[in-house]
């Protein structure tokens, strides 16, 4: 029976702490402080006044973060759609390689001029390279950033993640040598990583579309299940194969997002509740491995908050005017974009493989990566909105929805097509009888601020409207480039 209480305390410590968690985003919206920042310092300030918390092992603790980290860029792949990635898959897969690189190497330089070696500092400028974009969306007061900035900024990180991944890796298995011998390792291991986990990525993704089409399955409840093992067995088939399985995991998520599914909006439900929360497991657990009572003598504190200054405001900075320069982006869009590179979980977890292969500094990269996450998330954070507002930067309500309309069919609806006006396109402040639609196409409802419009000829559409159409499926889509931003 003892043994039965004492699960029980712990049952009833981890419900308090879910509700605890939950409720945090209500104090975010007040603060402007993210979210992922409270189960942070909460995590890491608990492991040092009750140091039983402290008991998992780094390995137990990476392993569970992957996981978490799995069903956030699976989820930020399905969020993204390759329909509104592909205008912006050159510039995102630019600004996520080619950032990522930039940005390592601007921070291994300052980490060196504060007496970090070369390998160290490397590691360190590795670890801090990636962004978080989930970060930036909690602190925006229901808002989603809309238009190319928010897919950019969506589209990096997700690019990003793997790709810092991938470089770490590299530089954790390169043997001690050459400058020549370490840059020809680490550069093989990363194209291995980069190509195998985007060809695996993108075939499971078809097979899995194909899949999720083709076999139904008797009960609603197993469909999300369903795609939730998919997006594992992606991500294992692409680690086996000694490719990125993150990458892996975001491109299927990419190609799965606007596929048209049996009880695809379900789909979608389960895996937002899954991606939050991943995110609380996620900077929790991190938040334990801290021991606080360490950074006064590694120096963490000092060399953390230079590093995080040079990265806000000197590196990050310099890299988004360099790779921008081609994009037709806004000052205020540059400037937004520079700034909201926001760091989050998966630095720390890179500090934590530096901290596992007990390379020398590995305690002191760690606890600066930690200082480093900890100012993004907290102080630059906080000025998101502000900076938001500064800069002009579109955005739409994603209010909380309660309600839903919504019809079941037997069979797939061909001819029904879901379309948000984009703002600046040609359908945005046109009225519905002077817009070109065709002799096959008929708005059938729309929906704005989250109520339903009585649509007739004479009802000028808005940019962020929700529109019901019905096309003849044999027909021209030609009436979708209504809808969307002008080049």
């Amino acid at each position: 029976m003892e043994g039965v209480e004492s699960s029980a305390w712990w049952i009833l410590a981890v419900a308090v702490a879910g509700i605890v968690a939950v409720m945090s985003n209500r104090l975010s919206e007040r603060t402007h402080i993210p979210a992922p920042a409270f189960f942070l310092v909460a995590a890491a300030v608990a492991s040092d006044v009750v140091p039983a918390l402290r008991q998992f092992s780094i390995t137990t603790v990476q392993n569970v973060v992957t996981v978490a980290l799995v069903l956030l860029l699976f989820h930020g792949g399905m969020e993204l759609g390759w329909r509104r990635l592909r205008p912006e898959a050159g510039p995102v897969a630019w600004i996520g390689i080619a950032g990522t690189f930039l940005t390592a190497a601007l921070v291994a330089l300052a980490a060196h001029l504060l007496g970090f070696d070369w390998r160290a500092a490397l590691l360190v400028g590795t670890a801090l390279a990636p962004t978080d974009p989930a970060v930036v969306f909690s602190v925006l007061g229901g808002k989603e950033i809309t238009g190319r900035t928010g897919v950019l900024l969506q589209g990096e990180s997700g690019a990003n993640d793997p790709v810092g991944i991938a470089l770490m890796a590299g530089l954790l298995g390169a043997a001690t040598g050459s400058v020549g011998a370490t840059a020809g390792r680490v550069a093989l291991v990363f194209a291995e990583q980069m190509l195998i986990g985007a060809a695996v990525g993108v075939g499971a993704g078809l097979a899995l579309k194909w899949f999720i089409r083709k076999v139904p399955l008797p009960s609603e409840g197993l469909y999300p299940l369903r795609m939730l093992a998919g997006a594992f067995a992606v991500y294992g088939a692409a680690t086996v194969a000694h490719g990125s399985g993150f990458l892996a995991v975001f491109l299927a998520g990419i190609v799965l997002g606007d596929a048209r599914a049996p009880y695809k909006r379900e789909i979608e439900r389960f895996h937002t509740a899954l991606g939050s929360l991943a995110e609380i497991v996620a900077f929790t657990m991190l938040g334990l491995t801290i021991t606080l009572g360490s950074f006064a003598a590694e120096g963490a504190w000092g060399d953390g908050l230079i590093l995080a200054v040079v990265l806000a405001f000197l590196a990050r900075p310099l890299v988004v005017a360099l790779l921008t320069v081609p994009l037709r982006l806004r000052l205020g869009e540059r400037i937004f974009l520079a700034f909201a590179g926001l760091k989050g979980a998966v630095p720390i977890l890179l500090g934590s493989f530096v901290l596992s292969a007990h390379l020398s500094h590995s305690q002191r990269v760690y606890d600066v990566v930690f200082v480093v996450v900890a100012f993004s998330v907290i102080a630059q954070g906080s000025l998101v909105p502000t900076v938001a507002r500064w800069c002009r930067i579109s955005m739409r309500s994603s209010e909380v929805e309660p309600w839903a309309l919504g019809v079941r069919l037997r069979d797939r609806p061909e001819g029904a097509q879901r379309v948000t006006v984009q703002p600046g396109s040609p359908a945005d402040g046109t009225a519905i009888a002077d817009l070109d639609l065709g002799e096959h196409v008929w708005i059938s409802f729309a929906v704005r601020d989250g109520h339903l419009l009585a649509a007739d000829g004479s009802t000028r559409l808005r940019s962020d409207d929700e529109l019901l159409l019905l096309t003849d499926p044999d027909a021209s889509d030609r009436w979708s480039r209504l809808f969307a931003n002008r080049p």
